[in-house]
């Protein structure tokens, strides 16, 4: 018999590779793959609907990943609880855990890793974001630096010393209301440019997001849009989407445009609320 022509051999081979059962690693491996690309997770977040809390949430919201959501208790000090510092270490909110694909467990705390986290595993169509190394991708990740570093933090700052503070020191507000200001500023620029619906690109993405839960909260820190039109607008045309109306009722009803509504004493009375836990917990921390 003669020996068969090298395209006989070809077919041969490849008849072979589609009959053969594939290794198990390489099995588990297309397999936990397949999940991911499906948005299969297991994802548990640990929230409280405050402007870093709903972040994730409407991120989650967003790109339609099913979740597990634990409410974390404030007036209860839960976010110091041995249980959650294992989460999280910082004690504070957000925290999520999920599953490696190759199976282990992983911790994730601050809100802006945890939405970069979402994103570099979950987001494969580039649904709010953008390709990674692409020019894009580096000017989102300029803009939730940002936000990290500047408007949580200082919009934080004149919420404490305007509502919450123990006695009212008009240095402590106007210094931290009007750095807010400058901040929204900064974001009406960027938001009048040509074709500027959005803080990067064509598309809402974890910068917007992560930005628009201290906008909301803006009459809660003392501050007004009036001067600041295309930040009104933007804040406004996010909440026309689905995941960001959804998202941020996690874990409860989100009351921020509330606020607006009502006399500056019904205002006192809703901070004096928390300023006993706040207060709590600042003495508890100066204790560490």
């Amino acid at each position: 018999m003669t020996d068969p022509s090298p395209s006989m051999q070809r077919i041969s081979q490849l008849a072979s590779h589609l009959t053969r059962p594939p290794h198990p690693k390489t099995f588990l491996r297309n397999f936990t793959s397949k999940m991911a690309s499906n948005n299969n997770s297991n994802i548990h977040l640990y929230t409280v609907g405050t402007p870093n809390g709903i972040k994730v949430s409407i991120l989650l919201e967003e790109l339609g990943l099913p979740y597990k959501v634990t409410p974390i208790s404030f007036s209860k000090n839960e976010q110091k609880e041995p249980w959650f510092l294992e989460i999280n270490p910082n004690g504070r909110i957000p925290a999520l855990t999920d599953t490696l694909p190759d199976g282990t467990p992983i911790n994730l705390f601050e809100s802006g890793s945890i939405m970069q986290y979402l994103v570099d595993r979950y987001d494969t169509e580039h649904k709010v974001s953008y390709p990674r190394g692409s020019k894009e991708a580096y000017e989102v990740n300029n803009w939730l630096h940002w936000q990290m570093g500047g408007l949580g933090p200082m919009q934080g700052q004149a919420n404490h010393f305007f509502r919450y503070a123990p006695e009212k020191i008009q240095y402590g507000i106007d210094r931290y209301q009007n750095e807010t200001r400058r901040l929204y500023s900064v974001m009406e620029k960027q938001l009048s440019r040509e074709g500027g619906e959005y803080l990067v690109g064509d598309r809402p993405t974890i910068a917007d997001f992560a930005c628009w839960g201290w906008v909301a909260a803006h009459h809660w820190a003392g501050v007004s849009l009036d001067e600041f039109p295309k930040l009104e607008a933007w804040l406004h045309r996010l909440l026309e989407r689905p995941g960001v109306e959804k998202g941020r009722h996690v874990p409860s009803r989100h009351t921020a445009f509330d606020m607006k509504n009502k006399s500056e004493e019904e205002l006192e009375k809703e901070a004096e609320k928390s300023k006993a836990w706040v207060q709590a917990g600042m003495k508890a921390d100066a204790k560490r």
